[in-house]
């Protein structure tokens, strides 16, 4: 007789209930109920309730997944070596590109339902205001602004965040034009300024100076 194959640990387990929780949003909506999600994952209710508390701990798990996930992207946009430019236009495609792969799950995150006493439709709120920050702090690095630096950095962070998440709303409900082209229109929005700012030489790690033996 073949060796069963083992059971999965308690953390992948936990996983593959995401990944159900996952496929259901996406199919059906931020409305997706506990129920459906128990049979996609092929096990009875009381056990998702026993991974997750309730909906709330189901929603708060799948929020932390994604968001966890766009931010590293948009860290790892905002570090490329590119050309200001090119780089402007990366970091807003890295971020239409996250909501255009799942926008179920993004309506979920954005958009409560009516009545809804969860508050999952401001789920993604947390990681915006990292991602304005993390926009900050690469504007302080790279870009010389002057006196204002510190001003218009934190100011532009926010703003550009906030432009960017409404019109990003707007472009995955209407879809007007390709993702290509939206990024585009954003990045030429932003341009002026950050054109005719000159860069900022990098910050070089301290070097430490080799040990002798005496």
């Amino acid at each position: 007789m073949p060796t069963p194959a083992p059971a999965p640990s308690g953390g992948h387990r936990r996983e593959q209930l995401l990944d159900a929780a996952d496929r259901v949003v996406q199919r059906e909506g931020p409305a997706a109920s506990m129920n459906t999600i128990a049979a996609e994952a092929g096990i009875t209710k009381p056990i998702l309730y026993r991974h997750f508390g309730d909906r709330n701990g189901l929603i708060g798990a799948l929020t932390e997944r994604h968001t966890a996930g766009l931010l590293t992207a948009v860290r790892a946009a905002l570090t490329e070596p590119l050309e200001r430019r090119d780089q402007v236009e990366h970091v807003i495609d890295t971020y239409l590109a996250a909501i255009e792969s799942r926008p179920q799950v993004y309506r979920l995150l954005t958009h409560p339902e009516p009545g809804d006493p969860t508050g999952a439709g401001n789920a993604l709120a947390p990681a915006l205001r990292q991602i304005a920050e993390e926009i900050t702090g690469a504007v302080q690095r790279q870009v010389d602004l002057g006196a204002d630096g510190p001003l218009l950095s934190e100011a532009w962070g926010r703003a550009i965040t906030g432009m960017v998440l409404a019109a990003g709303d707007w472009w995955l409900e209407q879809r007007p034009c390709p993702r290509a082209r939206m990024v585009q229109a954003l990045a030429d929005l932003l341009w002026g300024r950050l054109a005719a700012a000159a860069a900022l030489p990098p910050v070089l790690p301290p070097v430490t100076p080799p040990t002798g033996d005496g």
